[in-house]
């Protein structure tokens, strides 16, 4: 009995309170509608703060040193509708935040510069200034450290300065709001992504925080010699600098341990090779005062190395590496690489231009292949050299298998040719290209800068047959003959070879191992002027 009364004054509660239950959703619902309603007077609020083109000019003239940021800026609100992009209602946004920690993070970029006002900046993410800006000075002043960050992290330098620096290669075509809209979405796009950077810009990224590690940590002690009476070290001697150089190797990573032995032995032969391999020296186990004088160089020279090349990657398209086929020459190195299928079909030795007659950074198409080549001889060289052996010496052209042809010399085809037995021919105003060469002593050098702004290839036969391979038309015999030296023969290429020719005086493999090399025409002295002129490495 007492349960059932339980149960019946439950139900009769229950029953009592329905009209005062009915009045409570009404004044619940009432009171979400007037919250939603708030909410959206708040949006409403700051929908009234909208951005738009009279505002963004007043701001330039309160901010003026940010105005070369102006024209981008402008782009990324129409590309929003001119809607705020860095508030979520009236505070910033994460992705925001997230900027703003990258922004003081461009060291590890390898980039010195600091954005106008940034002080200013570092007063929005600040808990303790109480006297904010306001929202419309807070909002633009974070597009322009957006474009500010953009602009130095995956542009560069500006085109029109590329072409003051001679650099021609293909110039990369971005967007900054699509950019934008891509890292909205994706955040740890931030951190990596190689459809805006060159993948080689990620590699020296790594390697620069190695270097720098090793330079915190003082770990780039100087190799101790008498350059007065230094002799070549070899294998199997002995000495403290053996032991100096031994460390070194190790700190680089050209070694797996550091035994603190003092003997040159085999555990550090092989060290020494892949330390001259990484620096374009040739392959032998002396080490002389030029290698030592190398080793001894300030490691921030070789921070500042990989800085100037990251900067460099960030030119690079970045579907250049993405292609099937391609060959690309890297001045510096004096290599090059014949990429096909994705994959190193050839690496060749290579020599370029003297410092008077400078190949250029440039980039072309093949489209043909010429086996036993004329030389037709540039009017320059007829002006400066050869009219004066022929004064010296009447019989000059025939001994050298030249003749006039139309009123210019050109040297007829044969082993001795200039051009060697085939050359590869692209299309372009400096009238470069890659040849063969009859000189193959020169490509003993290290420092090989030799020819008149033409490429001359170590392995040109083998990069004509890697070229061909496919192509039943050529096979290995009738290559064989065209180049025999007794007529010139011309194959057009039935698909055209994307041409790279490029100035990287550091380079990580893919393994991981960097490369340094030569500024031999002291492009890295100009970049840097041109990029840290202002700044203290």
């Amino acid at each position: 009995m007492r349960n059932f009364t339980f149960f019946s004054v439950i139900i009769a509660v229950s029953f009592l309170m329905s009209p005062f239950e009915s009045s409570a959703k009404e004044i619940i619902t009432k009171n979400k509608k007037t919250e939603f309603e708030n909410v959206l007077s708040s949006k409403r609020y700051v929908s009234k703060a909208t951005v738009d083109a009279e505002s963004i000019t007043q701001f330039y003239k309160k901010y003026p040193k940010l105005k070369k940021y102006q024209n981008d800026v402008l782009d990324l609100y129409k590309k929003k509708e001119y809607n705020l992009i860095w508030h979520d209602d009236k505070s910033v946004s994460e992705f925001g935040s997230l900027l703003y920690h990258k922004v003081h993070l461009l060291n590890d970029q390898g980039i010195k510069a600091t954005m106008p006002y940034m002080d200013l900046v570092d007063d929005i993410f600040n808990e303790n200034v109480s006297n904010k800006l306001p929202q419309i000075d807070t909002e633009l002043l974070l597009s322009n450290m957006y474009v500010f960050y953009a602009s130095n992290v995956y542009s560069g330098v500006d085109a029109a300065t590329l072409k003051k620096i001679g650099w021609f290669l293909p110039a990369k075509n971005i967007s900054y709001a699509k950019i934008l809209d891509s890292l909205m979405v994706d955040p740890d796009r931030l951190n990596k992504d190689e459809n805006l950077l060159f993948g080689q810009y990620y590699k020296l990224q790594k390697v620069l925080k190695k270097y720098r590690t090793i330079e915190k940590n003082n770990l780039w002690k100087k190799i101790d010699i008498d350059s007065a009476t230094y002799k070549d070290l070899r294998p199997f001697d002995s000495g403290v600098a053996i032991k100096q150089i031994r460390e070194r190797l190790f700190v680089v990573g050209d070694l797996a341990q550091d035994s603190k032995r003092d003997v040159y032995d085999e555990e550090m032969m092989a060290g020494v090779l892949k330390y001259k391999k990484r620096y374009g020296l040739k392959l032998n186990y002396a080490l002389t005062r030029d290698h030592i004088n190398q080793m001894n160089e300030p490691i921030g020279n070789r921070i500042k190395t990989i800085m100037l090349n990251m900067e460099r990657c960030r030119w690079i398209p970045t579907n250049l590496a993405k292609a099937d086929e391609y060959i690309m020459i890297n001045i510096p190195s004096f290599r090059l690489i014949y990429v096909k299928n994705g994959k190193y079909e050839l690496v060749s030795d290579v020599f370029v231009g003297t410092r008077m007659t400078e190949t250029v950074i440039f980039s072309g198409e093949m489209d043909r292949i010429v086996f036993s080549p004329y030389w037709y001889v540039p009017q320059s060289i007829i002006k400066n050299e050869l009219k004066l052996k022929m004064a010296e010496d009447k019989n000059y052209l025939a001994d050298h298998n030249m003749e006039w042809n139309g009123g210019n010399v050109r040297q007829k085809p044969g082993p001795k040719n200039s051009l060697g037995l085939v050359k590869f021919m692209f299309p372009n105003p400096n009238d470069i290209y890659l040849h063969d060469t009859p000189a193959k002593s020169l490509f003993e050098f290290e420092k090989r800068i030799f020819s008149h702004g033409c490429i001359n290839v170590k392995e040109a036969k083998n990069l004509a047959l890697a070229i061909l391979k496919d192509d039943p038309d050529w096979p290995v015999d009738k290559i064989d003959q065209a180049m025999s030296g007794e007529k010139e023969t011309t194959c057009k290429l039935k698909t055209k070879i994307p041409i790279y020719i490029g100035y990287f005086t550091a380079w990580v493999s893919d393994d991981g191992d960097i490369g340094f090399y030569p500024d031999v025409y002291d492009r890295d002295t100009q970049l840097y002027k041109l990029l840290y002129a202002d700044a203290v490495m």
